[in-house]
């Protein structure tokens, strides 16, 4: 029969290895979520950052919530989302995912995207088609606020 002492050290490794694993579930990286879309095609060099991760982007590329897209000069990417947004980035683009939320059973929806600098060919999908407002681009100098439709935006070099 196991002493007091032994009864207590072997609740401590139990609790202690719950707070480890409660931790360690609690630190999840984009990377182990579902992707919120992926890479479609791909012109020279680009390459997607999740999580302080650069990867060369390539057809397949899962996007995350977080993930920042860059395009080299006289390159291009495309890209689409899971309700089916489409983006295409022309050369020396910079732009990063930064809410992405697609529930639509749930009346969840969200997309929020910021542009450094570069072009942006932009084709609204499912979520600014039920929720318009939920929806927008930021840039340096301001924010487009999507209401359903297709831009094309520039945002110069400073």
């Amino acid at each position: 029969m196991p002493t007091q002492s032994q009864r207590l050290s072997a609740r401590f490794f139990v609790m202690a290895a719950g707070v480890a694993l409660a931790s360690w579930t609690g630190m999840a990286t984009a990377q182990d979520k579902a992707p919120v879309g992926y890479v479609k095609n791909v012109k020279g060099t680009a390459t997607v950052t999740t999580d302080g991760k650069v990867v060369e982007a390539q057809p397949g590329t899962p996007l995350h919530q977080g993930s920042a897209l860059k395009t080299a000069a006289l390159s291009s990417m495309g890209v689409m989302f899971k309700d089916n947004t489409m983006m295409s980035f022309g050369p020396s683009t910079e732009l990063t995912v930064e809410d992405y939320l697609y529930e639509p059973g749930e009346g969840k929806l969200k997309l929020g995207a910021r542009m450094g600098k570069g072009t942006l060919d932009y084709v609204s999908g499912v979520i600014a088609k039920l929720q318009p407002d939920a929806v927008t681009v930021k840039t340096p100098t301001g924010m487009i606020g999507v209401r359903g439709t297709q831009f094309l935006l520039k945002v110069a070099e400073e």
